[in-house]
Formats: structure tokens, C-alpha cells, sequence
């Protein structure tokens, strides 16, 4: 098969979809891979390391979609690339349909396979390839938080990990999924006091084991959330219900209560995210807006900034769903594979994502009997 990687062209996003690593993996085997000029500077990966790997070099981003049946991506198409679709050809990114009705139609009208990193989950209801990207996106949420809470930016002025004789700083953390867990670390490793809400015992009672009891669990309820929001220095947005938009769990309302100066993360931006007054995505460019006093930071692509490690963490999990793929051919793998079959959003002008078709109001399609 021919794979094609363009660069990525949304706002400072600076992740590839491939290493040269990547490259060697499937050159090995008879496959042809062509990657477009400069797509790895970013992450600091040479055209020459490419060449190197035994990749071709093409500087026409179009040529790279007409020749190739399957383009990797990191994230989903922009408009200007939805014209570049060709029927049969297998897109594999992060697609985040939910919110994303021009992009889910463009896929449907093109008749293109599109397998979503995001709703790839394995039978222990695990997300493979989101895992790599929710760590470092939770990682970096309250960094990002603790920059912004700097008076320069009309932040509080509050330092996270306080001093002797003065109280640390309240970070509340809704959702205790992968992203919110490593939020709390970062959080709890810069001495903040931590609260973090989850709708699951069990998940909470994991983290309150392995915290040792250095964080506050609460099972989410719309008054305890309400209650914490009141006090929180920062306010972090983690919840993730895979393929669907993300519910909103922090209204308007509570945002309202928030002291002037405060600084809301929501991760769940990609989905539609999870905080009512969180109405846009924003971008590294202009990352954060004011409301209500509060500042609210909402970038889509968090680990773009962080471009080399992430693009080394995403693409050591994609890359073995990628290699099936190619040897097989789409339909045999994603039929053998039920964790990739859960990834495959659309197929042949259907939609074949229940989570996404709710929440589009779109014709759903069940998967296998669509692929048989």
C-alpha cells in the first residue's frame, strides 16, 4: 500500500503522524510511504532522517493525498483539506466527528474509511491511542493553569504550592479518567490541594489508593461540583464519554461563583468540551478569553506545543494498528481487530459510530454488517 503523511496545518500544531521509525517498520515490508516536505520539522524530525528510513519526499501536499490509499494524520482535516479526499481512501487521525458535522459529511460524500484514534478501545473499554495524548494533555493542563493564575495575565496571583503560613492553591478536577489522573499528579507534585469528582466509586477509589490519600475524591453530584467550583483557584475539564459531544457538567452558573482571576482548563475542548461558558476552541495563537472574571483557556490541540514528545508517544501506539492495516487491507483488519473495528467512524458513505451518529442525529450503520 502507498501512506501518505502531510504536515499538519491547524494552529501551532507541530506534531507528524510518523517517525522515521515508522517509516522503516513499513518500507520493510514492500509498502511505500511519502511524506510531505517538512512535515517533521516540528518535532524535529528531518526530511533527510525520512529519506534516510526509505521514505519519498513530496512537496505538493496534493500529490500526497491523490497517490496514497491511506493518509495518517494527527488531527482531523480542515476545510482547505476536505477537497483532497478521494472514495475508497482510508484517512486514520484523530477525527472528533461529534462536533463536527462539516467534516463528518465531507467523509460520508467522499465515501472515505475513516478510522478515529479516539474511539479505538480495546474490551476493557480502554482508548489505545487517546491514552498517550490524554497523558500529556492532563500533564500539561495545570501547567497551563499555573501560568495564567500569574497577575500578568489577570490571574489571581496565586501560586499554586503556596508557601510555609500561606494555603496552597484549590485545583478542582472534574472527570478521573486518564487525563484527570495525570492532572492530579502534576497538581499534587506541585503541592496544590486536589479535589477531583468522578461519576464512578470504583475509578475513585483507585485514585485515592494510589494517591495515598494526597487528593480529595468526590463522586460527581451537580451541588458537590457547584460547592468546589466556589473555592477553586483552577478548574480543570477532563470528562470524555468516547465519540459522543462531552457533556456539560460545569454550568454557567457555578463559572458565575468563581472568584475574579481564576483560571478554567478544559481538556474536553476536542469534544465539544465539558464547561458551559467554554463556547469556542481556542489556539496556541490566542489561547485563552475572559468571563465573568474567569479565565478560560480552551485549545484544541494542547500537545502541539509539546510537539517532539508527543509526536514519539502517539505514534509508538498508532503505529501497530497502522501496520495491520497495511498488510491486510482496511476491511480484513478492522474485522479481525474489534478495538480497531470501534475506531472506524465511517465507511463507505455510512456512518458507523453509535456515539457519533446520537449525537449528529445522523443514520447509523452498524460496523460489521457494513464491512461484511
Amino acid at each position: 500500500m502507498i501512506i501518505g503523511v502531510p504536515k499538519e496545518i491547524k494552529n501551532n500544531e507541530n506534531r507528524v503522524s510518523m517517525t522515521p521509525s515508522g517509516v522503516h517498520r513499513l518500507v520493510s515490508v514492500g509498502h511505500k510511504v511519502i511524506i510531505e516536505e517538512s512535515a517533521g520539522l516540528g518535532s524535529g524530525i528531518a526530511d533527510a532522517e525520512y529519506e534516510a528510513a526509505g521514505a519519498a519526499i513530496e512537496k505538493d501536499v496534493s500529490e500526497v493525498f491523490s497517490q496514497s490509499d491511506i493518509i495518517v494524520k494527527v488531527k482531523e482535516p480542515l476545510e482547505s483539506e476536505y477537497h483532497y479526499f478521494k472514495e475508497g481512501q482510508i484517512l486514520y487521525t484523530y477525527l472528533h466527528l461529534a462536533p463536527n458535522p462539516a467534516l463528518t459529511n465531507a467523509l460520508l460524500e467522499k465515501k472515505v474509511t475513516g478510522i478515529a484514534y479516539e474511539t479505538v478501545e480495546t474490551e476493557d473499554g480502554s482508548l489505545p491511542l487517546l491514552l498517550p495524548m490524554s497523558e500529556i494533555a492532563g500533564r500539561m493542563s495545570v501547567q497551563v493553569a499555573a501560568n495564567y493564575l500569574q497577575s500578568f495575565y489577570g490571574g489571581e496571583g496565586v501560586l499554586l504550592s503556596g508557601v510555609p503560613g500561606v494555603a496552597p492553591a484549590e485545583v478542582v478536577i472534574v472527570g478521573g479518567g486518564s487525563v484527570g489522573t495525570n492532572a492530579a499528579k502534576i497538581a499534587v507534585g506541585m503541592r496544590a490541594h486536589v479535589t477531583v469528582f468522578d461519576v464512578s466509586k470504583k475509578r475513585l477509589s483507585y485514585l485515592d489508593d494510589i494517591f495515598g490519600g494526597k487528593v480529595t475524591t468526590v463522586l460527581s453530584s451537580e451541588y458537590e461540583i457547584a460547592q468546589a467550583v466556589k473555592k477553586a483557584d483552577v478548574l480543570i475539564g477532563c470528562v470524555l464519554v468516547p465519540g459522543k459531544k462531552a457533556p456539560k457538567v460545569v454550568t454557567a452558573e457555578m463559572v458565575k461563583t468563581m472568584k475574579k482571576g481564576t483560571v478554567i482548563v478544559d481538556v474536553a475542548i476536542d469534544q465539544g468540551g465539558s464547561i458551559e461558558t467554554i463556547d469556542k476552541a481556542t489556539t496556541h495563537d490566542n489561547p485563552i478569553y475572559e468571563k465573568y472574571g474567569v479565565i478560560h483557556y480552551s485549545v484544541a490541540n494542547m500537545p502541539g506545543s509539546m510537539a517532539r514528545t508527543s509526536t514519539y508517544a502517539l505514534t509508538g501506539s498508532t503505529i501497530g494498528y497502522l501496520f495491520q492495516i497495511a498488510q491486510k487491507g482496511a476491511k480484513a483488519a478492522l474485522l479481525d481487530d474489534k478495538a480497531l473495528l470501534r475506531g472506524l467512524n465511517t465507511f463507505d458513505g455510512h456512518l458507523t459510530n453509535k456515539a457519533v451518529a446520537e449525537s449528529l442525529n445522523i443514520e447509523y450503520t452498524d460496523a460489521e454488517n457494513v464491512l461484511k
